[in-house]
């Protein structure tokens, strides 16, 4: 498995049946300065959301038109990337599994929010925020945790679904901060690679992954901390 940080929350995961970007906040993200989106966009056959915000949904809307790639999304926000011209769209909430050909994707809980206001003032709820959990065929399995804080039914995520890698938000502010993302990994997980998002992006919200790469030193969890743009091999 290849994943590679883009910046902020988004990330290519490529196996060797799929490749799929998971929120994909490219044009508008400065963390994703210097990269090439029509490289990161290079055969993409799906696109994950964890949410609506744009720093999430981002870029949805242009790469599924240029792609043709299938979005994954909770019930509210694929309606509103439908109204968008989104056109491949499987639709989902939390608790559900959608399964495609090489790879099965769940949506999990997430204390988080979920909404844009566009450009008559006016806010849309685009349901709730969620993580997301992938089991591929012949790969580790993967959690997205999204935008959350931590929440004690992390246990029962893990109980259910025994994930391999954790992609966990460590920026604090609007997500956990790194050291309560790494009592999150060390109290309800078992993940034996983590790779911290969330952070760095933007001036108010954590710079660096310390406090979270210190929160998981002696444990069992290899932290990865790629520079964005960067590809792990797992």
């Amino acid at each position: 498995m290849k994943i590679t940080w883009l910046g902020h929350s988004a990330f290519r995961i490529e196996t060797k049946a799929a490749k799929i970007l998971i929120d994909p906040f490219l044009t508008q993200n400065p963390s994703f300065a210097g990269q090439d989106i029509k490289e990161v966009a290079n055969g993409i056959t799906h696109i994950l959301l964890t949410h609506g915000h744009g720093d999430h949904a981002g870029d949805t809307v242009s790469l599924a038109r240029e792609t043709g790639a299938v979005v994954l999304a909770n019930a509210d926000l694929a309606a509103w990337l439908g109204s968008k011209g989104v056109e491949k769209i499987e639709m989902g909430n939390t608790g559900g599994t959608v399964s495609f050909d090489s790879f099965t994707a769940t949506f999990t809980n997430a204390l988080h929010s979920s909404a844009q206001i566009t450009e008559d003032g006016v806010s849309h709820s685009l349901g709730n925020a969620n993580g997301l959990i992938l089991h591929f065929d012949d790969e580790p399995s993967l959690l997205h945790m999204g935008d959350t804080d931590i929440f004690s039914d992390m246990a029962l995520i893990n109980e259910l679904h025994q994930p391999d890698i954790g992609i966990v938000p460590i920026g604090d502010r609007f997500t956990m901060g790194g050291a309560v993302a790494a009592l999150a990994c060390q109290r309800y997980f078992n993940f034996k690679t983590a790779i911290p998002c969330h952070y760095g992006t933007f001036p108010i919200i954590d710079q660096t992954p310390e406090k979270f790469v210190a929160g998981l030193e002696g444990s069992k969890t290899a932290v990865k901390t790629p520079k964005p743009g960067e590809t792990l091999f797992i």
